[in-house]
């Protein structure tokens, strides 16, 4: 069911290295880097999981926000495999092409947003390393993208690939090819804040119309007073900037999307 709900307050893979664990030897949950290739190019991702559990289970792709692979990435990545789940921390740009700073993040963004195809061509290359792992259920697969990277989770739904869920938080809704929201199979949950002015009200009209006119089922929350980059802490606490950390949308919109999981996945 299409609904919209305000809040008032609103990964052929070839692994590298060896895995380790997190927080200590008596951990479960561990990260591996996975180089894989797009022709010429070599991608480092990160797959994240608790070696605790047995048999396969759900996987999830993370798509970083435009600073590529990250901590802040790979922190999301380790929430997810404490749930339960597989996670595939993708990397769009390419090994060691890892951006510092706001101009050079968003010059390297801007790479992918100009040719979209070689986006939606890396973001299936992610989604591929995740469903051959041998602990991932293939047909129970999701997608979750930040900021830039939700540009990656919907154009990877968009490609037709057989995606559960797809989640965003804060994320570019746009599509130079609207067309292909009629390829995306599953469910899509956005995650925004009411006020960004980055990916505007406009733009989310635009985005609710094309989900509908697609008969996409849809979610979107929005969170009051809550900009841009609400999820990432190192963005700050000035929203007049367009782009600040904001608790309480963190917190609930991780809490969405896990709802949203244990209905579906």
């Amino acid at each position: 069911m299409k609904k919209l709900l305000l809040a008032a307050t609103a990964l052929a893979a070839v692994p590298v290295l060896c895995g380790w664990s997190i927080g200590g030897a008596q951990a479960a949950v561990k990260v591996q880097t996975v180089d894989y290739k797009q022709g010429d190019t070599t991608l480092e991702g990160w797959l994240v999981y608790d070696d605790a559990k047995q048999g396969k289970r759900p996987g999830v792709v993370v798509f970083p926000a435009w600073n590529g692979p990250d901590e802040d990435a790979k922190g999301r990545a380790q929430m997810l495999a404490k749930l339960g789940y597989v996670a595939f921390v993708a990397d769009v740009y390419g090994k060691g092409i890892r951006p510092q700073g706001f101009k050079d993040a968003g010059a390297e963004a801007g790479k992918y947003m100009k040719n979209r195809p070689l986006l939606t061509e890396r973001a299936k290359l992610a989604y591929d390393q995740l469903r051959k792992s041998p602990m991932v259920n293939p047909g129970k697969i999701a997608a979750i993208g930040y900021c830039f990277g939700g540009a990656g989770a919907l154009d990877l739904a968009r490609s037709g690939a057989p995606l559960v869920d797809t989640v965003t938080f804060h994320g570019d809704l746009t599509s130079p090819t609207p067309q292909d929201d009629n390829s995306i199979k599953g469910r899509v949950l956005v995650l925004h804040g009411a006020a960004d002015p980055i990916v505007n009200a406009q733009a989310q009209d635009a985005f609710r119309k094309e989900m509908t006119d697609a008969h996409v089922k849809w979610e979107m929350v929005l969170y009051g007073g809550a900009v841009h980059s609400f999820t990432q802490k190192d963005a700050g606490n000035d929203p007049s900037k367009g782009a600040a950390y904001d608790e309480y949308a963190d917190k609930q919109s991780w809490t969405e999307m896990t709802r949203l999981f244990r209905e579906t996945l």
